[in-house]
């Protein structure tokens, strides 16, 4: 770990004025060179290969049911990664969370209220409209009954997923949506939401079906973990803006003296770095590295609110539309 830091040491002996008028800082780490497409393929194809290989142990008497959900789940990933590809996020990966499904990852400085609902929505949208397409076109593809009902079974999986990814849960694209749509500007109510959702999630995890799936309860463990994190995170970023630093602003764009101050305010205020000594003198630390990673972090990211209300309400119809799609098909929840 010390190690790969070595090259930013190379500076810590440059002496510098004592007047912040004519000083010349140290240049600020390099930013992060964007991930090869070689090793996010390579996470993704390990995080696949896990994702079945725990999936044939749990569904081995049904690995049928197996492959058609790994397929569903591909494809309903692929929805959000093409639309965060047409918006250029970078490092775009889908990654695979066993026995729970997958999610698609990017980056990007300045998210837009629509690019995000489109993204959101181009989930389970799609797989809505391919698994009725498969609904109605199962009589014609075979005369098989067998596989007439394979196909219809598979369909209304699609159909139920996607559904389901709906919900207003978070962190389920529903619950994203609407947090995205109305609640990113109020952090207490967008933490409530998230308990809430948390709270329906264990529910649903332990009561929701026939019997517990354990496995699900890692979502909420996760949500709960984060809040702590994101409730720990807002009072740090409060106390570099109560210094008069503005952080709306990306890692590249900023100054090599905003770094340094920035760095000493994180050295006070966070435990794992309170054995740093402050600067001047301008040194470089072994932790550098982490104390780069977070300030990148607490960067803001810019957030265009360019939807109207007109442009929210047609949103939110296309969302509402797409759970009267079982009652449209004429097909019920208890169709297993």
């Amino acid at each position: 770990m010390e190690e790969s830091h070595q090259p930013y040491q190379a500076h810590s002996e440059t002496p510098l004025p004592d007047s912040d008028s004519n000083l010349v800082y140290p240049p600020k780490p390099p930013a992060e060179e964007p991930k090869s497409r070689s090793a996010i393929l390579l996470r993704s194809m390990t995080s696949l290969a896990l994702y079945l290989a725990i999936g044939f142990f749990f569904f081995r008497n049904n690995w049928t049911l197996l492959i058609a959900l790994t397929g569903i789940v591909i494809f309903h990933e692929l929805g959000h990664f093409f639309a965060m590809k047409f918006y250029n996020y970078q490092d775009l990966g889908i990654f695979f969370i066993p026995l729970v499904g997958a999610y698609a990852s990017g980056k990007k400085h300045e998210v837009s209220q629509l690019q995000s609902a489109i993204i959101l929505l181009a989930g389970p949208v799609p797989g809505i409209v391919v698994g009725v397409a498969l609904y109605y076109l199962a009589p014609h593809l075979s005369n098989d009954s067998s596989q007439i009902y394979l196909l219809s079974r598979i369909a209304w999986i699609m159909i139920f997923i996607n559904l389901f990814n709906l919900l207003p849960v978070y962190p389920l694209d529903g619950g994203q949506l609407i947090h995205r749509l109305f609640l990113d500007g109020s952090h207490i109510i967008g933490q409530i939401f998230i308990i809430i959702s948390a709270g329906l999630m264990i529910w649903f995890a332990l009561y929701g079906m026939q019997k517990p799936f354990y496995p699900l309860l890692i979502l909420p463990l996760y949500m709960l973990t984060r809040l702590v994190y994101d409730i720990q995170f807002d009072k740090l970023t409060q106390k570099v803006e109560a210094e008069g630093i503005d952080l709306n602003t990306s890692y590249e764009e900023l100054s090599d003296e905003k770094y340094w101050k920035i760095r000493n305010i994180l050295i006070r205020v966070h435990s794992s770095f309170r054995n740093i000594p402050e600067t001047p003198p301008y040194e470089y630390s072994h932790k550098e590295e982490q104390i780069k990673t977070l300030m990148q972090n607490i960067l803001q990211r810019t957030l265009l609110q360019d939807l109207s209300v007109v442009g929210k309400i047609l949103i939110i119809l296309v969302w509402l539309v797409c759970f009267a799609v079982p009652a449209l098909i004429g097909i019920g929840f208890n169709f297993f």
